[in-house]
């Protein structure tokens, strides 16, 4: 990369004009000395960096000529040509300030002559009648003012004039704006000239001394004329809402500024003010000119826009400072806040939103500056407890959590300022017991930690009163903000109030503590939590805490390294048993510990807080452990491991060799990371490191050259740098070499995107040379043919994120494809891709466009397409020779537009015959791709490419029309029968004439009926659309015969619309467009945009099918963008028109309109979005505010049916542009109506509008409440407080609360029927995510109070699922405080026993409030346990009177079941209150009560025969749990086992209902789990002992396959040494008999039990291998039986639990069966159990790959393997345990000494099953299947190669170390002959392919290239055997050498790490 060079100033050449210079050499002296020689040499310069340096010599020639020169005419002359000057540079070219600067030390002397000349020529700059010339000068005006003291000078003596300018300038370019009205570019230019004007004139009054004094304000005067009448224009600004809000804005500020100036006395300007703001002028007391001027601003009615931006003046432009404005600026103050309040309630615009609120904040400024020296009045109105700070805190909580970031930030810097307010009203007082910062710390803690605003408050306060008090509160805040670290959204806030935090806390102790102790505190607090989250957190949680807070935590805290690097080894040594693990940790984990060091040490090293690489390695942390990092299970451990050596705060450290090592040890094994964040992370830290290898290169080559003995770097004092260089250089290639292997046949998706994206990084990084910098690796010295044809092969990937890194490879790369490639080859390559691009595969055709762009680009393309240039272009355009990219383009273009030509012919004859075998899309997709990639803007051929674009506009109208007729029917999905038979053929013709576009929406009115006769207007139909006849298809001889299918003709017909509106689209978008016909420089013309608007505003209008409508929109995005940009007026209009007219035609819609009122209204919303969105941003939008207003009136309710069809659209149409989010803060005014259409559209009796209606309410959903960010749906997180909801919509408050008294009041009518309101759903959708705030203050406007009543009334709706939601939405409507009384109120509205009539729907509703109630009072947080005590009494006493309906007086088993629910809660809640002691219950009587309940129940007496009633599986379930607890807590009672049980465990499992069985299973379960993980404090309860014989008679007759799994789990979990005795007594089954069975059960069940029953199978076959030692053999015959079936529930297709559960089994027996020095099976099955565990490493689900490994860790970590590998007793990842498990075995067959049996067996698995090669054999000789979207044999994870890699190299590396030989040659001469076999078919099949097989033949070329290289390894491993090959020579064809066997092999002697 080099040294990166300082970017160059860009300087503007300065001129001057002819006269000018004819002057100048006129008055130039022969000798060239004089001022005039200067000035002629700067301006004849060309360079404007140069001319600079002759400027700064003027002032010192003038000084040398001295008063002298006064007179002279060449000084003058030249000062008048400096003055003109500086009047005609830019304002931001530098040579301007360097005139000025030069000029402000012109000689005293000269001034008047230069003031002079300076103000004659600014005269004739204010003289110029041109408008769009005024802007300039403005500027110089401008820039006058700016440190320049002639302009200012010169300004100031003509300050009549330049006002009178101003004045008249602002006027015209008003008036000029109205006139560009819709021309945006025009427009956008002159209101950047009205706000420059305005902002000069406001320059000018501050600046301008004339100013000072009160000579000008005579009225006759005509500066104050001009005064007047900017103001009055300022005033007219204001009002003015056609022009932008910024302009407006500064017109406030000029309006109080000019005020300020004019005004007198000025101690009136308060009250003038004042009364401005508050409407309230006195028109007779106001001089007469502010009448004249501001008469608006006094007697008209003033926008509240108007009056925010005159509030912003009164607070920037009034001096506040030290209360200098007395008594009557204090009112006004007040008066100010009390303005913007009411504005607050009003603005909902976003843009004024954010204006008021940074008004707001700068009124607490002002209010700050003022209570510094202010009266105890005005402290009293502005102390913390006042009604204003209490309003401007209600402004904060509402507004906190506001979208926009902006926004927020100002409300964080209120509260600050409030703060700030309040200590200044206290002065002198202590501020930490102050009431209103206690209570306002208590509140802000009450709060969740999902609120943003919550850490903003706290840091503020944090600031101001200190750390100290909040943590005495709680002290384990720090745990929490670290606990909300995993949500993304709340990451930065939560790191920067850490930061706040322990910083003060740092400084608190510091100041408190003289001695050092103080540390050990501070590191307590801060920073043993964060090790904690490091070692404990979920990943995400880690990320976030390493990337946001640990930095910042060193950084502040650099020696706490030590503390925490001391602490995690310590937690790591533990783990091995080397000491104990450190208790505030929790970590026995060493993922945690490890990761947690390696993010420590990474962020210490990346910000320089480490001295070197080397003191690291050596003082910190173990080359062992860098390596455990780097192949670690977890990622993030990886990921922070590479960073380590990764990542320096240097950029030129040097990279040492044991770095190196590492980095080449991970590349290895890391490549094929699953997760794309983590690959990207590998990208990016790798191209940091050859950066720095690049940078530290140089300083290398450097030290080298100037061979300087002086080395500033420790480091380069250990060796040479010419050493350090070629490491640098071995490295490199070295690293390059695993790359390109790693591009090996049949590499995964994620290996060669990494590896094509770090080898991108290289190229990028070392590119070639430029001059003399010196570059220590160059990629290009590396490449040879191979490599280049691996790049290649590439693009047959069916991913093109691979296919797009390889062209970009390839086109970084000097050599080329001619340097490997002949001509033949190169025609091959041409061929196939043309056959590519008219593949029936879809895939294909972005192959082809990659490979033809590939040989456009390398100038490779056949010599036999330059026919398809004129000898013209061959020699070059004229003068400008076409370059050879352009003009490959072109002829490719031309090849694939004649080849498309002839196809589109041949579909218009027959659409089926090309669909089948020439779909047309992929032609076009080429062409679009080669377009792409050329600079259409910089064409040289534009006379060749004119008549191109035209045919190619002419042939997409074509092909569109051809495959319209299907996109625009109705149902374009299965048009055409799935049939093969020629007879379905001859009706293909009826079919296709059937779907043109005749489609109506006459659904709407009546069902469409096709009768089986049904007649066709033919003739109408073949004159309007292309005939289709599929007579070619039978009659031609040369056409082949093809299997149509209608997926087939849809994609055809779909894809090459999309490929046609993209290939418009990227037209519009790249080519220049020509301004008039005539024009020789543009392409498109006019008209021809025009034609394309027409083409897509017809297919998205008109297409039904997604895929074809999407990307027509796509395209027309494009264009609209393009034209928003167009200088051409008519051009610019044209998206304007369009809306217009389609909105025209969506009003006049009716049922026989052709636009598609099905679909989602299909493209039109897509039309409409495009058009809006590419409206610019920085206007009016009021393209979006019509519409928005056209659609939300259309959207309404409406009584007639003929307005339907518009309503259905609107509400689409909404829908989509509610979820465009480039519309942004735009479109949420609109939200409240949108809400409203969306409710009442719920109520319309049509169901299309009801449809639509619930859409666009989802949408609303989303856009208000933002996406989901938890699970749960009603999670804090994807809620807001009901204050902030109804202030951002207010008009929603009074209609929510209508429409819900509306529905509850019909809920309690009697004639209340299910579906008369359904309204109700989604009212309590948006209720039930609001919810209040504790910050939410007294005030009732928004209360949500009201909305109670009504919630509970819903609950009595006759609809199930009603009450629920009513239920659910009443709880956060709620208090916490009120949950209490309001579930007392409830129950007592429930009817006693006594009373005659009552409705169960009334009851159900009232119970499910108080359980929700009840559920949300027992989780909240917040309150004593002896207040939660009490009011549960009080609430088990109300429940205790209505205890009848849980009993069986209610006959309603819904409501039982329900009121059980409560009771069963508030057991848990009551027994949690009080940790579990009985005695509260027992004093209340509820256990009795529920004894009652359950003795009298149906668990107990039975239910009758055949009983069913609704709600009965909920009624047992509900009854069961209540059963389980009290048998649970008579059972707790010490003695008391079995008295006052009402019912027995037994008695549960012997149920009728599997439901009751179900649930007491799982309760046992949990016992015995418990109690088996050694987490149950006693072990298994008493009451569960002595249960085994009952379990086993279950598992015999349980036939509900849920109870039967339960039921073998448990059986699992207990210890088969107690139960298997008794199995033989019980069940009737030896224990060998119950094997049987319990493996018969995993054979044939369903997955799950299939998994338990394979685990509880695997526990008993372990249990007889140890116990009965002597009679193994006895159950040989199971025990195969066994392994076959571990080996079939490995396979693939198997689900992910099965897999799962033969990893667990393969685990826990691994000692036994995997690893045993003395096997104890056959040689065959033992390794056929290991063929299992290295299958499921190679396992596509993740899941299973990791928990495969923990089996080859536990088998590596066993006392006979600990020593095979370096990496015992680690936690390593998937891509290294399949090696390190070969290396095991190997070394266990060495153990067992079993290699002559063994290692034909490996032999095999290296060659492969000998289906691999019969499936290479169908493959090639098939006929191809044309499934459309079949990619063949797509790989994620496993890599074939890879396995016999390593596989190779470990047996080959046995061989070598044991030095074994075969005993006889005839052991493998069956393998051998099978091999030769297999080489002689392979060459065969290879000889088969056409030529470019690998992009025309790609799945079968992959498999032959697999099995070539699988079979070349087995060759040589034979070879080897027979002592024909020596170690040397054992390589396969893509792999080098072994070093990675010997990497993970050790000898025998040696200790692990």
């Amino acid at each position: 990369m080099g040294v990166k060079k300082k970017k160059e100033m860009q300087v503007a050449v300065l001129t001057i004009c002819h006269q000018d210079l004819e002057t100048l050499k006129s008055f130039a002296d022969a000798e060239g000395k004089n001022l005039a020689s200067l000035l002629l040499r700067c301006v004849q310069l060309t360079d404007g960096v140069s001319q600079i340096h002759y400027v700064k010599q003027i002032v010192p020639l003038l000084e040398k000529v001295g008063k002298n020169g006064v007179c002279d005419p060449t000084i003058q002359s030249c000062l008048d040509i400096l003055a003109g000057i500086y009047l005609s540079l830019s304002l931001k070219n530098p040579l301007k300030k360097v005139l000025a600067s030069s000029l402000n030390s012109l000689p005293d002397f000269f001034l008047p002559e230069a003031v002079h000349r300076f103000t004659s020529r600014l005269q004739e700059e204010l003289n110029t009648t041109d408008l769009y010339s005024y802007r300039k000068v403005i500027d110089n005006i401008s820039s006058c003012m700016e440190n320049f003291n002639l302009g200012r000078a010169g300004v100031n003596n003509l300050l009549k004039n330049v006002l009178h300018f101003l004045q008249k300038s602002l006027i015209e370019i008003v008036e000029e704006n109205r006139k560009c009205a819709g021309n945006h570019i025009i427009q956008t230019q002159l209101m950047n000239d009205l706000l420059v004007g305005i902002r000069v004139s406001m320059t000018l009054v501050q600046k301008v001394q004339d100013f000072q004094g009160n000579l000008w304000k005579a009225s006759n005067s005509p500066i104050w004329q001009n005064m007047c009448g900017l103001l009055s224009i300022f005033t007219k600004f204001l009002s003015d809402d056609d022009l932008l809000q910024t302009v407006q804005s500064t017109s406030g500020l000029a309006i109080t500024l000019f005020i300020k100036t004019m005004f007198h006395p000025s101690e009136k300007i308060p009250h003038l003010i004042s009364s401005v703001l508050l409407r309230s002028v006195d028109c007779t007391s106001v001089p007469e000119w502010f009448m004249n001027s501001c008469r608006s601003l006094c007697c008209g009615n003033v926008s509240g826009s108007a009056v925010l931006f005159l509030c912003q003046g009164t607070l920037a432009m009034l001096d506040w400072q030290n209360g200098s404005m007395g008594r009557s600026g204090e009112a006004l103050l007040l008066d100010t806040a009390h303005v913007l309040f009411t504005l607050s309630s009003q603005i909902k615009e976003p843009t004024l939103e954010m204006f008021l609120s940074r008004i707001m904040a700068s009124w607490t400024n002002s209010a700050i500056q003022v209570l510094e020296s202010s009266s105890p009045s005005l402290r009293d109105s502005l102390n913390g407890n006042s009604s204003i700070v209490g309003r401007l805190l209600e402004y904060v909580y509402t507004h906190w959590e506001h979208p926009l970031d902006a926004l927020r930030h100002q409300t964080k810097i209120m509260f600050k300022n409030l703060l700030q307010m309040h200590r200044l009203t206290v002065e002198g007082a202590v501020l930490v017991p102050d009431p209103f910062f206690v209570k306002l710390t208590e509140s802000l803690l009450r709060l969740e930690w999902h609120i943003k605003g919550k850490y903003m408050c706290l840091g503020c306060l944090v600031e101001c009163i200190g750390i100290e008090h909040i943590l005495a509160i709680d002290k384990t805040i720090p745990s929490q903000i670290l606990e909300v670290m995993g949500d993304q959204s709340l990451v930065p806030y939560a790191s920067d109030l850490l930061e706040t935090m322990f910083k003060n806390h740092k400084s608190h102790l510091k100041s408190q503590t003289a001695e050092s102790s103080w540390i050990d505190q501070w590191h307590e607090t801060w920073v043993s939590p964060l090790l904690f989250i490091l070692c404990e957190g979920n990943l995400d949680q880690k990320s976030y805490v390493i990337d946001y807070y640990l930095p910042k935590l060193l950084s502040y805290s650099p020696e706490s390294l030590q503390y925490m690097v001391k602490i995690l080894q310590t937690s790591i040594d533990a783990k091995t048993g080397q000491e104990q693990s450190f208790p505030s940790l929790g970590s026995c984990n060493s993922r945690g510990a490890l990761g947690a060091l390696m993010a420590c040490l990474r962020i210490a090293r990346a910000h320089g807080h480490l001295q070197s690489a080397t003191d690291t390695w050596e003082n910190l942390v173990s080359g062992a452990r860098i390596k455990q990092g780097l192949i670690h299970q977890h990622c993030q451990v990886r990921i922070d491991t590479l960073g380590l050596l990764c990542e320096s705060n240097r950029s030129t450290e040097i990279v040492s060799m044991e770095e190196m090592q590492w980095i080449q040890f991970f590349i290895t094994y890391n490549l094929n990371s699953q997760s794309p964040g983590v690959r990207q992370q590998i990208c990016s830290l790798l191209k940091k490191l050859f950066c720095r290898i690049q940078e530290s290169s140089q300083v290398l080559y450097k030290l080298e050259q100037n061979k300087s003995k002086h080395e500033p770097e420790k480091e380069l004092t250990k060796q040479h740098p010419s050493v350090s260089l070629q490491q640098y250089k071995n490295f490199m290639s070295s690293i390059c070499n695993s790359l390109f292997e790693a591009l090996f046949p049949g590499s995964s998706y994620s290996t060669r995107f990494s590896a094509l994206t770090i080898l991108g990084s290289i190229a990028e990084v070392f590119h070639v040379p430029e001059g003399r910098i010196y570059t220590v690796y160059q990629l290009n010295h590396d490449i040879d043919v191979g490599r280049f044809q691996a790049l290649m092969e590439c693009f047959t990937s069916t991913f093109e994120d691979v296919k797009m890194l390889a062209f970009d490879l390839l086109m970084k790369l000097s050599k080329t494809a001619v340097h490997f490639q002949d001509s033949e080859k190169l025609q091959g390559l041409f061929q196939a891709a043309l056959a590519l691009s008219t593949s029936t595969k879809p895939y294909d055709c972005v192959t082809a466009s990659y490979l033809l762009n590939f040989l456009i680009w390398q100038d490779a393309l056949p010599s036999s397409l330059s026919v398809y240039l004129t000898q013209q272009v061959a020699r070059g355009d004229g003068d400008r020779p076409a370059s050879v990219v352009e003009r490959n383009t072109l002829m490719v273009i031309k090849c694939l537009m004649e080849n498309l030509e002839e196809e589109v012919y041949q579909a218009e004859n027959s659409l089926l015959q090309a669909a089948a075998s020439f779909p047309m899309y992929g032609r076009v997709h080429c062409i679009t791709g080669a377009l792409q990639k050329l600079s259409l803007n910089s064409l040289q051929l534009v006379s060749e490419w004119r008549p191109v674009v035209e045919k190619l506009l002419l042939m997409s109208y074509r092909l569109s029309t051809v495959v319209s007729p299907v996109i625009q029917s109705s149902s374009p999905e299965g048009l055409i029968p799935m049939d093969t038979d020629s007879e379905s053929a001859s009706r293909l013709q009826m079919i296709l004439n059937e779907i043109q576009p005749r489609d109506t929406n006459d659904y709407f009115n009546q069902a469409k009926i096709l009768k089986e006769h049904d007649s066709f207007d033919m003739k109408d139909l073949n004159a309007s659309v292309v005939n289709i006849d599929i007579s070619t298809e039978i009659k031609g001889k040369e056409v082949k015969t093809c299997d149509v299918t209608a997926q087939m003709v849809l994609v055809c017909c779909w894809r090459s619309m999309k490929e046609v509106a993209l290939l418009l689209g990227t037209l519009c978008q790249l080519l220049p467009m020509q301004p008039v016909p005539e024009s020789s420089d543009g392409l498109l013309t006019v008209e021809q945009v025009k034609e394309i608007g027409d083409y897509f505003k017809q297919h998205l209008l008109q297409s039904r099918h997604r895929g074809a409508f999407e990307l027509a929109y796509t395209g027309f995005v494009k264009l609209t963008e393009v034209l928003n940009r167009c200088p051409n007026v008519s051009l610019q209009k044209l998206p304007e028109q369009w809306l217009w007219s389609v909105l025209e035609e969506i009003k006049c819609s009716d049922p026989s309109s052709k636009l598609c009122a099905t679909r989602r209204s299909a493209g039109i919303p897509f039309y409409i979005q495009a058009l809006l969105a590419s409206e610019p941003k920085k206007g009016k939008m009021d393209l979006l505010k019509i519409t928005m207003k056209e659609l939300i009136s259309l959207a309404g309710p409406t009584d007639d049916l003929q307005s339907t069809v518009p309503q259905v659209h609107a509400l689409n149409i909404l829908r989509a542009l509610f979820r465009d989010t480039r519309l942004g803060e735009n479109i949420i005014p609109y939200v409240a109506d949108g809400a409203k259409a969306a409710i009442l559209g719920f109520t319309s009796p049509v169901w299309a509008v009801r449809n639509s209606s619930t859409l666009l309410f989802s949408a609303l959903i989303t856009r208000i409440f933002g996406v989901k960010r938890a699970k749960d749906e009603l999670s804090k997180t994807n809620r807001m407080t009901g204050r902030e909801f109804f202030s951002r919509f207010p008009e929603l408050y009074p209609f929510l609360l209508k429409q819900l008294e509306t529905v509850a009041n019909a809920v309690d009518s009697d004639m209340g029927e299910p579906n008369r309101h359904p309204s109700m759903f989604l009212l309590l959708l948006v209720l039930e995510r609001l919810y209040p705030s504790p910050m939410d203050g007294t005030s009732s406007a928004l209360s949500m109070g009201p909305f109670v009543p009504f919630i509970m009334r819903c609950g009595h709706s006759p609809v199930y699922h009603s009450r629920e939601m009513a239920a659910r939405a009443l709880v956060p409507f709620v208090m916490i405080d009120h949950i209490p009384n309001t579930i007392r109120t409830l129950l007592a509205t429930l009817p006693s026993c006594t009373d005659q009539c009552f409705r169960q729907n009334r009851i159900h509703g009232t119970l499910l409030q108080v359980f929700h109630l009840l559920q949300a009072y027992s989780d909240s947080k917040h309150r004593t346990n002896s207040d939660f005590q009490h009011e549960l009494t009080d609430i088990t006493v109300c429940t205790k009177a209505k205890l009848w309906l849980a009993k069986r007086q209610n006959p309603c088993l819904v409501t039982r079941a329900v009121y059980i629910d409560i009771l069963f809660l508030l057991t848990c809640c009551l027994n949690k209150s009080v940790k579990d002691n009985q005695p509260v219950l027992e004093s209340l009587g509820l256990w009795e009560e529920v004894r009652g309940i359950i003795s009298g129940s149906e668990l107990i007496t039975g239910f009758p025969c055949a009983f069913k009633a609704p709600g009965l599986p909920q009624y047992l379930e509900s009854l069961t749990r209540l059963t389980i607890a009290a048998v649970w807590a008579a059972a707790a009672k010490s003695g008391e086992r079995e008295r006052d049980v009402p019912i027995s465990f037994s008695q549960l499992l012997e149920s009728a209902f599997p439901e009751v069985r179900s649930l007491t299973l799982e309760a046992l379960l949990e016992k015995f789990l418990s109690a088996a993980s050694g987490l149950g404090e006693n072990g298994l309860p008493p009451l569960l002992c002595n249960m085994e014989e009952k379990f086993l008679l279950l598992a015999m007759k349980e036939n509900h396959p849920e109870c039967f799994c339960k039921i073998l789990k448990i059986l699992h979990c207990m210890d088969p040494g107690e139960w298997l005795p008794q199995t033989e007594h019980c069940v009737h089954l030896t224990p060998k008999e119950f094997l049987i069975w319990t493996m018969d059960v995993a054979s044939n069940e369903r997955s799950e039990i299939q998994s338990v029953a394979l685990r509880l199978a695997s526990k008993v076959i372990s249990h007889h291998m140890q116990t009965c030692v002597e009679n193994r053999e006895l159950i040989a015959a199971e025990l195969k039986q066994w392994v076959q079936l571990v080996i079939l529930s490995c396979e693939d297709h198997l689900p992910t639990e099965s897999r799962l559960a033969v990893v667990e089994v393969l685990t826990s027996t691994a000692p036994l069966f995997l690893t045993n020095p003395h096997p104890i099976l056959e040689l065959q099955d033992t390794l056929a159990l290991w063929k299992c565990v290295l299958t499921l490493l190679q396992s596509e689900e993740q899941a299973v790959r990791d928990a495969a490994t923990e089996t080859v860790t536990t088998a590596m970590s066993q006392e006979n393997t600990c020593q095979s590998t370096e990496f015992a007793f680690c936690q390593v990842d998937a891509s290294i345990a399949l090696a390190l498990a070969l290396a095991v075995l190997c070394d266990l067959l060495q153990q067992w000494n079993q290699l002559a049996s063994g290692l034909p067996i490996l032999l095999r698995w290296l060659l492969g099953d000998s289906d691999d090669l019969v499936v290479c054999v169908e493959s090639l000789h098939q006929v191809e299947e044309d499934y459309l979207f079949e990619k063949a044999e797509v790989n994620f994870w496993a890599e074939t190669l890879i396995f016999v890699k390593y596989l190779c190299k470990h047996l080959f590396c046995l061989l070598s170390k044991s030095g074994w030989r075969l005993p006889s040659p005839e052991m493998l001469c069956h393998l051998q002959r099978m091999v030769s076999e297999q080489c002689r078919l392979l060459s065969q099949l290879f000889r088969e392919l056409p030529p470019a097989a690998e992009f025309v033949k790609t799945v079968e070329f992959t498999r032959l290239r697999i099995q070539e290289e699988r079979t070349l390894a087995c060759l040589k491993l034979l070879a080897f055997l027979e002592g024909k090959e020596g170690e040397d020579t054992l390589v396969l064809s893509v792999w080098d050498s072994s070093a990675e066997a010997r990497q993970l092999t050790l000898p025998r002697t040696e200790a692990a790490c």
